[in-house]
């Protein structure tokens, strides 16, 4: 790790992290107020992927849909609108909306292909958008001075890392440039997103692996085919079997990696200077190696 001990880390001319963890339990909120009170630049990976590496994937998939309307086919032909994506950190609803689901047409599903073919899109995207985050590290200090540093990863950093191969490609490139900070979740953590992920179930990668077994075994329970499973039925069953298959994954990362804080540590942060004071204890818990 690049701070090995609470004083590496107070001693740091340049503050440099990586939030990882389950989606809502906090790594946007904590980036965005480290961003508001100055001296931290944020690197969202989402956004990456979104804007660089599948920005175009995203609108032509909107100008697909626009062509089956007379009008709008008629006025993209002659160059006379412009159809883009406005993702923003805060709003990624582009992304996932290209995502998908799979499942029926009829409910706005996708064909299970079609669907693997997006996941694969996504995972491609985000190891690239994870690499990229040296080149931001240098950016933010060369360009505008930026003296500290958080990246902001999605919820699916540990579906395409290796967390116990110590020579992952991913992971040895993020813990070289940054400290490594997962937001661990409680079981009433979890439970929560289960109930607000089934009032509004959206879009999510799956490892390629753990989706083939999830979709053989969502079909032989319900006795459906894969043209009429509803996707929104799809995913809320999957969501928290996708929840415990993670875990162990971002325990891995942390232990192999770099450290961990609750969810309920993030949640009474303040301000910046409690977030330094937060790593620091981080650091300061992290078992002694042999």
């Amino acid at each position: 790790m690049i701070y090995d001990s609470r004083r590496d880390w107070e001693a740091a001319d340049h503050r440099r992290v990586l939030l990882f963890g389950m989606s809502g339990l906090g790594k946007t909120h904590v980036s965005n107020a480290l961003r508001a009170a100055g001296g931290w630049f944020h690197y969202s990976i989402d956004y990456r992927i979104g804007t660089r590496y599948m920005g175009e994937l995203i609108a032509d998939n909107f100008k697909r849909e626009a062509m089956k309307v007379p009008l709008l086919r008629e006025l993209l032909m002659t160059d006379s609108v412009y159809i883009a994506s406005n993702i923003t950190f805060d709003n990624l609803a582009p992304l996932s909306t290209y995502l998908g689901k799979p499942g029926d047409p009829a409910k706005g599903g996708l064909s299970l292909a079609e669907y693997r073919l997006r996941q694969d899109q996504h995972r491609r995207a985000e190891i690239a958008a994870l690499l990229d985050t040296g080149h931001f590290i240098d950016r933010a200090q060369a360009i505008y001075g930026y003296p500290n540093f958080v990246c902001d990863s999605g919820g699916s950093i540990c579906e395409v890392v290796d967390p116990w191969d110590p020579a992952d490609e991913v992971l040895t490139a993020l813990s070289a440039r940054t400290l490594m900070v997962w937001i661990e979740g409680s079981q009433a953590h979890t439970g929560e997103l289960v109930r607000r992920f089934d009032r509004a179930p959206k879009p999510m990668y799956y490892q390629p692996g753990f989706l083939t077994a999830a979709w053989a075994a969502y079909l032989d329970e319900t006795g459906l085919s894969e043209g009429s499973v509803d996707p929104d039925a799809f995913v809320r069953w999957t969501y928290a079997r996708a929840l415990e298959h993670r875990q162990p994954r971002y325990a891995a990362m942390a232990e192999n990696w770099g450290v961990k804080v609750t969810a309920e540590e993030v949640a009474q942060l303040r301000d910046a200077a409690d977030f330094t004071d937060l790593v620091a204890l981080a650091l300061d818990r992290r078992p002694a190696r042999g």
